[in-house]
């Protein structure tokens, strides 16, 4: 699918107080991430994106690639229920998700930008 600015201007407008705090409150894994890595790529990223309906944690819309950073709540039965709905919500707008837990920034950084790379193909 081709990048369309209209889709990723699309979006709830109740939700953009919420993203603002989202980015004032980001969690040291979030903050890791975005000032170690994502903010020096040749791509632009996006911090607590709305798109539709939902706040992703980090977007590039150019790649169509969302990133979203998984606490312990992620792993609940009902959580990851809702994980799989808005996945394939943000899929059937063009979007990859790439979920990595706050576990694998911690322990695994560099994979974590490995394989976030792989997906911009960018070289």
């Amino acid at each position: 699918m081709r990048y369309n600015k209209s889709m990723i201007r699309t979006h709830n407008p109740a939700l953009v107080e919420n993203s603002r705090k989202l980015r004032r409150e980001a969690t040291d894994e979030e903050n890791t991430l975005w000032y170690r890595f994502l903010r020096e790529l040749p791509v632009r990223f996006w911090r607590q994106k709305i798109i539709g309906d939902y706040i992703v944690d980090f977007c590039c819309p150019k790649k169509r690639l969302v990133i979203e950073l998984d606490g312990a709540q992620h792993y609940e039965d009902e959580a990851q229920r809702e994980d799989r709905k808005r996945d394939g919500e943000l899929n059937r707008l063009g979007y990859t998700v790439l979920r990595y837990s706050n576990h694998e920034i911690h322990r695994n950084f560099e994979a974590v930008c490995q394989d976030i790379w792989s997906h911009i193909g960018e070289t």
